[in-house]
């Protein structure tokens, strides 16, 4: 079995590409973004279309409700699984995405947590009342380590309590005890090298086009269903039509800051892709399914 990822900003092709190459190599897809792997956010994550989809199996697409809770320790045991899929059933695979932190962490890997029982659960959840307390009293036993989190950042100062709790250890002791183990050691990554230029009259258009197709809508229909809480109703995307529905801004304003913000997310992942990867194959669009195919 073979495997190889697909990497570059938002709307420089990465999806059609994949599914040209998953055709030609009989592989199946995994995508790696983090508005795609929810069920119902089909305008605003530009997944792939119901038809694309039927072309070429996907993972990592329509797994989750909005809702429902996403991590990057989930999203590597569904890689784990999609990996076994694929050995089950000869079929190669294509990793592809703008989320690609993701990627990096498969291919840096995950240290193991300690054995966290409901018991451990039920007692942190209960300590969480009083956030503040719980940041304090880590920072006396882990300041090295609490310095990277803020102190409403719930998450991970629940991940710390529980990590005490469960191993009697601080959150840094564990981790030099149980260091990381890449999940995948040979991978060919391709990126996609696209032009700003080029880039962002793509992202201008596929705005109008999430307009057209009735982004406003669905927007509607997710709050509605899931009112503002979830962390991804705080995407791109998502916030500006909010806006626009508050009567905070106009519409043009609200396809201008869409195109805005998109392209400089798309400038963050073109430099966390040039910083965070070694040994890239790095071409323009219409050159890659070719050297991919080739190789």
């Amino acid at each position: 079995m073979k495997q190889i990822a697909i990497i570059g900003p938002t709307a420089s092709g990465k999806s059609d590409l994949a599914i040209a190459i998953a055709q030609q190599t009989n592989a199946y897809i995994l995508s790696i973004d983090s508005l795609s792997i929810y069920k119902e956010v089909d305008i605003v994550s530009a997944k792939p279309s119901r038809d694309e989809l039927t072309q070429v199996k996907h993972y990592g697409i329509n797994e989750l409700y909005i809702n429902e809770y996403f991590s990057v320790d989930i999203f590597t045991n569904l890689y784990k699984k999609v990996l076994a899929t694929c050995n089950e059933e000869n079929k190669n695979l294509v990793i592809v995405g703008g989320t690609s932190f993701y990627l990096k962490s498969l291919l840096d890997g995950l240290s193991t947590l300690p054995n966290i029982t409901t018991q451990h659960s039920l007692h942190v959840t209960e300590q969480l009342k009083d956030l503040h307390k719980c940041y304090t009293f880590l920072s006396k036993i882990d300041a090295d380590y609490m310095q990277k989190i803020t102190p409403n950042d719930r998450y991970r100062i629940e991940k710390a309590l529980l990590i005490y709790k469960a191993s009697g250890m601080s959150p840094s002791e564990w981790f030099r005890q149980n260091p990381k183990k890449p999940i995948i050691k040979d991978l060919d990554i391709y990126n996609i090298d696209v032009e700003r230029q080029i880039l962002r009259k793509r992202i201008e258009k596929r705005t109008q086009k999430m307009y057209e197709n009735g982004l406003i809508d669905e927007v509607c229909f997710l709050e509605q269903k899931y009112t503002r809480a979830p962390h991804a109703m705080g995407a791109i995307g998502i916030v500006e039509v909010l806006d626009y529905l508050d009567g905070k801004i106009e519409k043009d304003t609200m396809l201008t800051l869409i195109s805005t913000h998109t392209a400089q997310l798309a400038k963050r992942q073109q430099t966390f892709n040039r910083t965070q990867f070694h040994n890239v194959t790095n071409a323009k669009l219409e050159d890659l399914e070719a050297l991919i195919l080739n190789k």
